[in-house]
């Protein structure tokens, strides 16, 4: 996780590099980079379907070596459809065969059902620590080595996720899965219930949030007049933030209902962005709004994945979350989309912000209905 999620979050750190490189402009690297938000996403319940066949570490070599080649063949192309084809096709698909969906869904069926939120955030903060290590990493790489020296040595590190999924191969004496519904049923069924619904609608926003700020976070500190260091310290800030966040939101999931740890989430987002628009526009401005993001940044996944364990158990998890994921990246589409066509059209950010600060309210309410079972009697019952 610290890999691939490290890797793709330091994708908004190349767009000024990119556009300098290539004059395709700054709607058209959006884009690129829009695709790779959904393509990411899509992968995921794809790559589910996929491990539950041949099995998780075939698919995290698989991945890897498609994020290698995406970030590798990136410099080499010039138009935005080749962009669109590595950056936003190849290297997004990479990532997506070697993150939540796949991980988590492994993991939660080698522990205890009260225990598998807590490894979620656990697992999570791995993506987080990966942001806070490879953001400035990319930055002082892009400064000595240039941008095209930076993308093939994170294109190299991201073949060293082979010798970290060793312990997902399944065993030859492993006991079968009990039997149950087939994958069809089962998203037949899912689709039909209101509470995996609403937790889709919800993560809708949480993509379009982050997937905003991590690919126009460096735009918005450029707009400001502070330097490039900045944008990266406040990406690797958030990461790290985000470890406390993801693990903290896994432990409380153990013993709080997991969909008003998903409602205090989305709404301390919405206040969080509200104040940030109010304050000065200086560097410790921006850490700080790094830091308060940073501890609901992907704090969302352990919830939201212990919700459709909780929901409908863990045979088909991997393709249900990933389906979550799907959406989750539908809204990063349109946060990474979007945010291009603001800044071409009015020169800067604040029509995402306040649609940033709507959507992440709207979220929070949604989350309320969800029909959850208190940890206590879900712990007796399993």
């Amino acid at each position: 996780m610290a890999v691939t999620v490290g890797l793709r979050q330091t994708m908004g750190l190349f767009v000024s590099p990119l556009n300098t490189s290539t004059g395709l402009g700054i709607v058209t690297i959006s884009f690129a980079l829009a695709v790779g938000q959904f393509t990411w996403g899509a992968a995921q319940p794809l790559f589910g379907l996929l491990a539950e066949r041949i099995g998780s570490y075939k698919v995290i070599i698989i991945g890897a070596l498609m994020l290698a080649v995406g970030l590798a063949e990136t410099p080499y192309m010039h138009s935005g459809f080749g962009l669109m084809l590595f950056l936003g096709l190849v290297s997004a698909m990479g990532a997506g065969a070697g993150s939540f969906s796949i991980l988590i869904g492994a993991t939660a069926q080698r522990v205890p059902a009260e225990r598998r939120a807590f490894a979620s955030g656990f697992i999570n903060a791995g993506g987080s620590f990966g942001q806070f290590l490879f953001a400035p990493l990319a930055q002082v790489l892009i400064a000595t080595i240039g941008w095209v020296g930076a993308l093939w040595t994170l294109a190299a590190t991201a073949l060293v996720t082979i010798p970290l999924g060793l312990p997902f191969r399944e065993s030859k004496t492993a006991a079968p899965q009990a039997a149950g519904i087939g994958i069809r049923e089962q998203l037949r069924v899912s689709f039909r219930d209101s509470s995996y619904l609403l937790l889709h609608a919800g993560f809708f926003t949480c993509g379009f949030h982050i997937a905003f700020l991590i690919t126009h976070l460096p735009g918005e500190v450029n707009l400001c007049g502070l330097p490039a260091s900045v944008s990266a310290a406040s990406i690797a800030i958030i990461g790290l933030a985000n470890i406390v966040g993801s693990i903290g939101a896994g432990w409380l999931s153990q013993t709080q209902r997991m969909k008003m740890v998903l409602f205090w989430m989305y709404a301390s987002r919405a206040l969080a962005v509200a104040l940030y628009l109010a304050a000065p526009k200086t560097a410790p401005t921006f850490y700080v709004f790094a830091f308060v993001l940073g501890l609901t940044w992907l704090a969302t996944v352990p919830p939201t994945a212990g919700l459709v364990g909780k929901l409908f158990g863990t045979r088909h998890l991997a393709t249900l979350f990933g389906m979550t994921l799907l959406t989750h990246q539908i809204g990063g589409f349109f946060g990474a989309w979007l945010g291009g066509v603001a800044i071409a059209a009015t020169g800067n950010y604040n029509r995402m912000w306040y649609a940033d600060i709507a959507l992440a309210a709207v979220a929070a309410v949604l989350n309320l209905p969800i029909k959850e079972a208190h940890p206590r009697a879900f712990a007796a019952a399993a």
